[in-house]
C-alpha cells in the first residue's frame, strides 16, 4: 500500500476505534464481512472503516461451513463458497478503494483553479493511490472468479448467495472489467494533474 494513502487509513482508524470497546469478538472472514457496511453519504472515514474490515477478511480463516452464508452440503459446495467468498472480498475492495479515491478525485482543472493547485494536486496524489491500489485486487478477483468458474462447478450453482454467483458471471463473461474502468480514470486524473502543474499561480 502507498505510504500516503496508508498514513490516511492508519490515521482515520484510530479516530474510529478510540474509546470503542465491544464485546463482538471477530475471528473469521464471516465475522469481519459483518462489520463491512455502506453508509447512505459515505465520507472518507466510512470508506477507510470498511477497507480495514475488508482486508482483515482477507487473512482470516473461514469458519465452519455450518456458519457460512449459505446452505453448505458437501465438499465440492464448500470448495466454491470459498471462491466466491474470497472474489466478493476482492471486488467489494475495488468498491471502496474507488470511492475512496472519488473523494479525492477532480473532474477536470479550470483556469480558476490556479491559487488552490498545490491542495488540488496533494488530493489527486491521494485519489491515484487509492485508484492504483485496485489493479492488485483486479487480479485478484479474476483468479478466484476462474477458480469458482471451473467444469466441475456448471451445474452448481449457490443461490444462497446468488449475488456473489452474479459477481463471478459478470467478471468471467468480461461484462465487468475493472481493468477498462481503472485505466479510463487513471488517464483522466493524470491529465487533470498535467493540467493543474502547468498552471501559473495567478490569483483570480
Amino acid at each position: 500500500m502507498k505510504k500516503g494513502l496508508k498514513k490516511i487509513i492508519l490515521t482515520a482508524l484510530l479516530f474510529i476505534t478510540a474509546g470503542t470497546v465491544s464485546a463482538y469478538v471477530c475471528k473469521y472472514k464471516e465475522d469481519y464481512l459483518k462489520l463491512y457496511h455502506v453508509h447512505y453519504g459515505q465520507e472518507s472515514d466510512d470508506c477507510i472503516e470498511n477497507i480495514y474490515w475488508l482486508e482483515q477478511a482477507v487473512k482470516a480463516d473461514f469458519a465452519n461451513p455450518l456458519y457460512a452464508y449459505t446452505k453448505i452440503e458437501n465438499e465440492q459446495q464448500w470448495e466454491k463458497y470459498r471462491y466466491l467468498f474470497m472474489l466478493h472480498l476482492n471486488l467489494k475492495l475495488i468498491e471502496q478503494h474507488l470511492r475512496l479515491g472519488r473523494i479525492y478525485d477532480k473532474s477536470a482543472a479550470y483556469f480558476y483553479d490556479a491559487p488552490y493547485k498545490d491542495e488540488y494536486l496533494r488530493n489527486l496524489k491521494t485519489a491515484k493511490e487509492a485508484y492504483t491500489l485496485c489493479y492488485t485486487y483486479w487480479e485478484e478477483a479474476k483468479l478466484w472468479a476462474e477458480k469458482a468458474n471451473v467444469g466441475k462447478f456448471k451445474f452448481l450453482f449457490l443461490t444462497g448467495i446468488q449475488n456473489w454467483e452474479d459477481e463471478r458471471e459478470r467478471v468471467c463473461t468480461g461484462k465487468l472489467d475493472y481493468q477498462k474502468i481503472l485505466d479510463r480514470e487513471l488517464t483522466r486524473l493524470n491529465r487533470v494533474i498535467d493540467d493543474l502543474v502547468a498552471m501559473e499561480n495567478k490569483t483570480y
